[in-house]
């Protein structure tokens, strides 16, 4: 009998100890079949900032600007191409779009400047129509703030009594009667760079798609032109006058031409000033 027990109690050793190491065994299995931890997933990087551009299409509401010999308003050509070209720099996701005037209303020009600049503008462009006198002559061109227009302008705008306003992230109101006229000079001349550099980026890039106007760049003294710390320039997209850009420039795939020829000359002026 009591061999029999103690066999009995062997034999129940034996079972437990098969169950835990069983046990163990399966706890092993466990910790190996066990997946390892996903690593956490990178950072997605930060979009690049977009440069914003202002794009003012020329004249509006009361005033339609030039009219071409078969009743073209030059108001109506400048507002579809602006939106076309907000529309192409839009889909670059490099540029957000300040159109100065979205609808045919009437926009006095100094408040375009100032839309441009409340809106923290890169840079401006204008879009017009030209219409001459000589029907024969076509072609487009780009003007410039003349010298003797920007001294007149940053002269006017430092003997003005309210200078609480930031020019070229300075803000006027808080610097010496002596030393702000200066600062506005040199916030003049840098940003007159950037218009000559935009100038040309335009004739260059415009130039190997639509025919230019003999000297296509030139100089004048347009208010809207006149923002003492944002890069501007205006275009004349053609000549109503002509019989044959009269017709090119009623035609939206014409206008779809010309505003891809601005994205690049836009595209070709910040791959060079945005570094700087």
């Amino acid at each position: 009998m009591r061999d029999r027990i103690i066999a009995r109690r062997a034999f129940c050793g034996l079972v437990a100890g098969a169950a835990v190491a069983a046990a163990g065994r399966g706890s092993a299995y466990a910790a190996q079949s066990k997946p390892p931890p996903r690593p956490k997933p990178a950072p997605r990087p930060k979009p690049a900032p977009r440069h914003i551009v202002a794009i003012d299409p020329g004249h509006g509401g009361v005033d339609p600007g030039a009219i071409s010999p078969q009743g073209i308003y030059e108001k109506n050509i400048t507002l579809s191409t602006a939106r076309e070209l907000a529309r192409q720099l839009d889909m670059t996701r490099r540029f957000r779009v300040v159109l100065t005037r979205a609808s045919d209303t009437f926009v006095p020009l100094r408040d375009r400047v100032a839309r441009a600049r409340a809106a923290r503008a890169e840079l401006f462009l204008s879009v017009h129509a030209d219409a001459l006198p000589d029907e024969e002559m076509r072609g487009l061109s780009v003007y410039t703030l003349s010298d003797r227009a920007s001294d007149r302008e940053t002269a006017a705008l430092a003997m003005r009594e309210n200078k609480d306003d930031f020019v070229a992230g300075i803000r006027l109101s808080r610097q010496r009667r002596d030393i702000a006229p200066i600062l506005l000079d040199m916030a003049r001349r840098q940003t007159n760079n950037g218009s000559l550099a935009l100038a040309h980026a335009v004739v260059a890039e415009l130039g190997r798609a639509v025919p230019l106007l003999e000297r296509p760049h030139r100089s004048a003294g347009f208010v809207v032109l006149t923002a003492p710390d944002v890069p501007s320039a205006l275009v004349e997209l053609g000549c109503l006058s002509n019989p044959v850009e009269e017709r090119l420039l009623a035609q939206h795939a014409y206008r779809q031409r010309l505003a891809h020829g601005l994205v690049r000359a836009i595209e070709d002026y910040f791959a060079v000033h945005a570094a700087q």
